[in-house]
């Protein structure tokens, strides 16, 4: 379940807890992995796209 909690911080669906201890090194860590997860939703955006979607408008 702490999987689903971080998630959820990372695309702010959930306020992260203000009692944990958060380092300068953590703030990189995690811009970096939220970054990387929206790259990663984005191509998944796209890859559905062009397998489900497109061959419908090539006729």
């Amino acid at each position: 379940m702490v999987f689903f909690k971080q998630l959820a911080e990372y695309l702010f669906i959930k306020k992260r807890d203000p009692n944990e201890p958060r380092t300068q090194w953590t703030k990189y860590m995690h811009g970096m992995n939220r970054i990387s997860l929206f790259m990663f939703l984005i191509a998944l955006l796209i890859i559905t796209f062009k397998l489900f979607i497109l061959p419908f408008f090539k006729g």
